[in-house]
This record gives structure tokens, sequence and C-alpha cells, in this order.
């Protein structure tokens, strides 16, 4: 039953009162709170992330159940998710202050099943245009666009203390859900796990059957559950009520742009590296089973950036993010010692592996120090800009200029999930060998610790964080 009473706390599931940053209103109230509405919000972002990069595993099956695409439009298939799901992010940034996140979660969860029934229909049918496939892979990126407003609303819930730490559990265990995909997909495309209402296999030459719509069906009866508890369960915070135009006020913000930069560096490289980690491996390793390892590299990252956020609470982000950027160039580094080259035409995959997981580790840390940054910058920075907003209006205004900056540089970053394949791509067309696509990212790392060391990490850093 929802709660139904009106005081000065709560009416409905809308919180009235709503004071994080006070420990006695925290340990009465407000943490029970914030609890229960991330619990509810991270199998939600899982099954986001789990839709969102179902293609790069369908994609692969594609061919061998009847659909004779070129390797162009297979491509095609498996980075449109990524584009939609980075252009909806921008849009998805700015709609927890206007729909509330109550509302919203449930929306969004619930907007994921139509790709998941949809690609369950579709390949089942040779005869579906291919056009149809290009919509559902486009549909696949309301999956990416929910993590902008999934961490934005948890961001309005926790104290600054804690921030950090709720927001590396949000997205750590939410980005989970490209290696659970990983690992859950190639297992239920074996089985008729549905029975008869799952429809009928496809047999192959060998005398295997795959059901390749279970890639879709399997994620549908758990977003069905996800929607509704986010309905039932989840809350809105009455101060976070805001128009776009005053969410807008972030794009004056110098910080917001640099900020955009560091986070394509953490998060634009996890899930780059999550979407690109098999095809990499395939080419460069071609004996090596990829689908046995590469849903090692996404569980990595995942669970490092949930596990390791306190780490940013303790010491500062700010720090925190510049040793983690040394730490990727290191890393990228070290994976072309061990790609295959003239010197060793067979390269040593568990050098390379091991320097991966590395990498994937070391994004995590930094997408969990580079979120916890941004309420420390915004409470730094709205007070010089606004300088007539005091009291509780300060409060608000930076809780509300922090919750949209994390979702729009979320967005911004997102586009990584096309361009670092992208760009193994290119450069293998170009010269036979990834090695141009990793030096430029290890490049990219170079630009990253400068900007953080100058603005944030130094002693005398315009924001010490």
């Amino acid at each position: 039953m929802a709660n139904t009473s009106t005081n000065s706390f709560q009416h409905g599931h809308t919180m009235i009162d709503w004071r994080p940053e006070d420990p006695q209103f925290w340990k009465e109230r407000g943490h029970a709170v914030a609890t229960r509405n991330l619990w509810i919000s991270i199998p939600n972002l899982l099954l986001a992330f789990s839709v969102w990069m179902v293609w790069s595993v369908v994609v692969a099956k594609l061919p061998a159940i009847g659909f004779d695409y070129t390797t162009g439009q297979l491509f095609w298939l498996a980075a449109l998710p990524g584009l939609s799901g980075a252009t909806l992010r921008i849009f998805y940034s700015f709609m927890i202050p206007i729909f509330g996140g109550r509302l919203w979660t449930t929306l969004s969860s619930a907007s994921l099943l139509l790709p998941a029934i949809g690609i369950g229909m579709s390949v089942q049918n040779p005869d579906t245009p291919y056009v149809v496939f290009l919509a559902l892979a486009l549909m696949c990126g309301f999956g990416g666009g929910n993590f902008a407003s999934s961490m934005a609303n948890i961001a309005y819930f926790y104290p600054k203390k804690t921030k950090g730490n709720a927001l590396a559990l949000n997205a750590g265990l939410g980005n989970l859900g490209v290696s659970v995909m990983q690992f859950v997909v190639p297992m239920v495309i074996t089985a008729g796990v549905f029975g008869a209402i799952g429809g009928e296999p496809v047999t192959l030459e060998n005398g295997s059957q795959l059901w390749i719509q279970n890639a879709g069906f399997i994620w549908v009866p758990f977003i069905a559950i996800s929607a509704l508890a986010a309905w039932f369960g989840m809350n809105d915070i009455a101060d976070a009520k805001a128009s776009f135009s005053e969410q807008s006020i972030i794009f004056k913000r110098a910080h917001n742009w640099i900020m955009c930069i560091l986070y394509t560096g953490t998060f634009g490289s996890f899930i780059g590296y999550s979407a690109g980690f098999p095809l990499l491996m395939k080419t460069q390793f071609p004996d090596v089973n990829v689908l046995s390892y590469a849903f090692l590299g996404p569980l990595v990252g995942a669970l490092s950036r949930a596990a390791t956020g306190w780490i940013s609470d303790k010491f500062g982000g700010g720090r925190v993010t510049f040793w983690t950027f040394l730490g990727m160039i290191i890393a990228v580094w070290g994976v072309l010692q061990f790609l295959p080259s003239e010197a060793n035409a067979a390269g040593n995959f568990w050098g390379f592996f091991g320097c991966f997981m590395a990498l994937f580790f070391l994004t995590g840390v930094g997408n969990a120090s580079t979120f916890q940054m941004i309420p420390t910058i915004m409470a730094h920075e709205v007070p010089l800009h606004e300088p007539r907003l005091k009291g509780d209006d300060l409060r608000k205004q930076i809780e509300r200029e922090s919750a949209a900056i994390i979702a729009f540089t979320s967005a911004i970053a997102a586009y990584g999930a096309f361009f670092i394949p992208k760009a193994y791509g290119t450069s293998i067309s170009m010269t036979g060998a990834p090695n141009g696509a990793l030096w430029s990212f290890l490049g990219f790392y170079v630009v990253c610790v400068a900007i953080t060391w100058i603005f944030y990490s130094r002693k005398n850093a315009p924001v010490s964080c």
C-alpha cells in the first residue's frame, strides 16, 4: 500500500522535507529511505546495461541462423546502441527534476520491454527486414540512456560524505549488467528456457540448436518486476524539481566541460573497452575462445567501481583520479607490449589479458572517483557564481547542478561505446594492427592526467578535491 499520509516529512511517495546533510535527520529517517531507493535503482540499471549491450552477442549469431548480412551491416547493428544510448543520455540527464525519480525510473525501465520483446520476435522470422533490426538496435539505446537519469536521481538522496560510495554502488553494480549479459546470453540461447511459448529453435549444420530469441526474452520478466518495484517502492524529492531552463545553467560552468573530458577517460573507456574487447581478442588471438573470457573485463570494471567509491570519499576524488590515469597509461603501454608484432608474431595472450584486466579495474576506480569529484567541485563553484544564494537555497542549487552535471558527463562519455571499437577497426584497416588506436588512448590519458593535476589534485589547484 502506498503511503498517502500528509506530514512535514512525506506526502505519498514524495519526500517534502529532505535534509541528508542533517546528521539527526539522516540517522532517523533519511538513511533508510535513501538505501531503499538505491537498492531498487541498482537492478533497474543492471537490466538497462544488459539490454543496451545485448546486440554485441546477438549480432555475432545472426549469420548462423540465416540472416545473410555483410560485415558492414553487422557492424552497424553492433554500433548503433552505443550511438543512440549516448545521445539519449543527453536528454535523460534532465528528466529526473522534470518528472521525478520514481515515475521516470518506472517509465525508462518499462521502455526496455520494447527492444527485448522485439528482438525475441524478429530473430525468429528470417524474412525480417534489415531496417527492423536497425530500429531495434537504436531502441536498445534506451538502456544506455537510463544511466544518466539513474545517477542523477541517486545523487539527490545522499549526503556529500557518502555520495561517492552511493554513486559507485549504483553505477558499479549497474555496469555489472554488461558482464551479466555476456555471461547469461551465450547460455540461454542454447536451451529452450521458455518451452513452447518461447518459439522454435534453429538447427545448425552441426546438429546443434539455437534459441536466439532468448537473448531478448530472458530479460522480459525481470524488467517487468523491476519496473513495478520502482513504481511502488521508490520516492520523489520535492526539492529536486526543476525545469530544463533551470538545469541548463550547467552549460555555463567550465567545470562541467572539464569533467566531461575526465569522465570520458574513465567511463568512456570502460564501456568502449567492454564493447570492443571480444572483437579485439578475436582479431589478435584467433585461437582463443573469446566468449570464455570476454565477460571478465566488464565484471572486473563494474566490481571495482562498486567496491572503491569509499577510497575517493576518504582521500579525495581528484587525487584518486590523478593516480588512476597514471595507472591506465601504464596498463595501455603493457597491452601494447603483448600484442602480436614482428618480433613476436604470436604475441602473449595472458600478458595482454592481464594488462587489460588491470585497465578494466582502473576504469572502475576512475568511474567512482570522477563522480565523487563533481559534488565537491560544485560546492566550491556555486557560491562563487551565485553569491546571492544562502542556506537551503544554496544547498538546493548545489545539489541540482551536481546531479545535472553527473548525468550530462555520463552522456558525453557514453560515446566511448561507439568510438573505441570504431578506433580499433580503423586502426586495423589502415595498418593491420590495433596499435594506433591504443597509442591514441594512451595519449588521451596523458591529457587527462595533466587536466586533473592542473585543476584538481595539485597543492594550489583552483578546486582541490
